[in-house]
C-alpha cells in the first residue's frame, strides 16, 4: 500500500510538471506580452542550400533575433518539413504556422495573385524585381490578408522556370505527348497542355521518386531547384526555355503579427526585405554557377531557337485569350508589367 501511495503521488506530481510545461511552452511560442520569448516558425519546400532558406537563414533569422534581443526566436523548416505547399500554406492561414514562403498558391481564391505567372511575360531578373517591388505589386497582394488572414511582407525568388527531363528538346515536336510534372495549379497546368504535354500534378516533395521510377519524364522549374533538390541525378537534359518567372512571397499570420509590438513588426519588416533582395541577388548570380553544377554532373543544356521561343509563346497565347475574357483587368495589367520593362 504504501509503494502505491508513494507511486500515486508522484504520478500526479509529474501530471502537473507535464501541464505547467505545457503551459510555459505555449506562453514562450504565443504570449502578447511584448517582453515574452515568441517562436517564428518559418515552413518553404525549398532544399537546405536553396538560396531561399540560405537567405532565410543568414539573414532573416540572424536579423529578427538580434534586433530584438532575443525575444522572437527564428525556427526555419526549409525542404516541406511541415508539410507540402498547401499544407503550410494553410498552416499560416489558420494559424499553427506563424510564418511561410510559399509560392503563388493563393491565386485560386485571389486571381491577380496569378499575373507574375503568366507565361513569358518578364524579360529578366530586373524586370521581374521592378515590378514585384513596386506599385504593381503592392497591387498584387492588396486582397491578401482580407481574404487569407495573412500579411504579405515581402516578394522573393524562385526564378525562371525551365524543362528538365530524360530527352533533349529542341522543338515543340519533342514536348508533344511529354509526361511534364508541374504544380497542381491551373494557369501552370493549361500552358503545359497548350505546349503539347501531358502533365501530371505533383507536390515539389514527391518530384523525384517520380522522375526515379519514371512516372513522369521532366518538369519545370529553375535550375536552382534542380541542383538543390538532386534531380539531376534522374535527369540528363534541361531546355532554357523561361516560359515563366515564378516569385515566391513572404507571408505571417495576421493574428500573430497583430500580437506582435510595433517595434517587432518593424523588425520583421526590415528583415524580411533585406532576406528577399538578398535571395534575389543570390539567385541571380547563381544561375551560371548553377549551369556549369550541373553540366559537370553530366546534364546538357539547350538553348532553344529564337524560332521555338517563338512558337512557344505563340502556342500559349489562347491562355492570355482566357484570362483576359475572364478579368477584364487581366488585359491591363499584363500591359502594365509588359511596360516596366522599357
Amino acid at each position: 500500500m504504501k509503494n502505491k501511495k508513494l507511486f500515486g503521488l508522484a504520478a500526479t506530481a509529474l501530471a502537473s510538471f507535464l501541464i505547467l510545461a505545457g503551459c510555459g511552452g505555449e506562453e514562450a511560442g504565443g504570449g502578447n506580452g511584448g517582453g515574452k520569448k515568441k517562436v517564428i516558425k518559418v515552413a518553404h519546400y525549398f532544399a537546405e542550400d536553396h538560396p531561399q532558406n540560405v537567405a532565410l537563414k543568414e539573414k532573416f533569422k540572424t536579423i529578427v533575433e538580434e534586433e530584438t534581443n532575443g525575444e522572437l526566436e527564428v525556427q526555419l523548416y526549409p525542404n516541406s518539413t511541415l508539410g507540402a505547399e498547401k499544407e503550410f500554406y494553410d498552416g499560416v492561414r489558420n494559424g499553427t504556422i506563424e510564418m511561410g514562403i510559399p509560392g503563388l498558391i493563393m491565386q485560386a481564391d485571389i486571381p491577380k495573385m496569378a499575373a507574375p505567372e503568366w507565361p513569358f511575360l518578364f524579360k529578366d531578373f530586373d524586370h521581374a524585381k521592378k515590378v514585384l517591388n513596386g506599385p504593381i505589386g503592392d497591387e498584387l497582394t492588396e486582397d491578401l490578408e482580407s481574404e487569407h488572414g495573412v500579411k504579405p511582407l515581402a516578394w522573393s525568388a524562385n526564378g525562371f522556370r525551365m524543362i528538365s527531363s530524360n530527352k533533349t528538346i529542341d522543338s515543340l515536336e519533342d514536348l508533344d505527348g511529354l509526361r511534364l510534372r508541374m504544380p497542381n495549379i491551373p494557369n501552370y497546368i493549361e500552358l503545359g497542355k497548350l505546349l503539347g504535354a501531358n502533365v501530371t500534378p505533383l507536390p515539389i516533395s514527391e518530384v523525384f521518386t517520380a522522375m526515379e521510377q519514371k512516372v513522369v519524364d521532366g518538369q519545370d522549374n529553375p535550375i536552382a531547384t534542380v541542383r538543390a533538390s538532386g534531380w539531376y541525378e534522374v535527369q540528363s537534359d534541361i531546355l532554357e526555355s523561361k516560359h515563366m518567372f515564378s516569385p515566391n512571397l513572404y507571408i505571417i499570420n495576421s493574428n500573430f503579427w497583430n500580437g506582435l509590438t510595433e517595434e517587432q513588426q518593424k523588425i520583421i519588416e526590415k528583415a524580411s526585405k533585406e532576406a528577399a533582395d538578398y535571395e534575389f541577388d543570390l539567385l541571380e548570380k547563381s544561375y551560371e554557377e548553377d549551369k556549369k553544377f550541373l553540366e559537370d554532373n553530366g546534364l546538357k543544356f539547350t538553348a532553344p531557337s529564337e524560332e521555338f521561343s517563338a512558337e512557344m509563346e505563340e502556342a500559349a497565347q489562347p491562355l492570355y485569350e482566357d484570362i483576359y475574357s475572364e478579368f477584364d483587368w487581366a488585359k491591363d495589367l499584363a500591359d502594365r508589367i509588359r511596360a516596366e520593362a522599357e
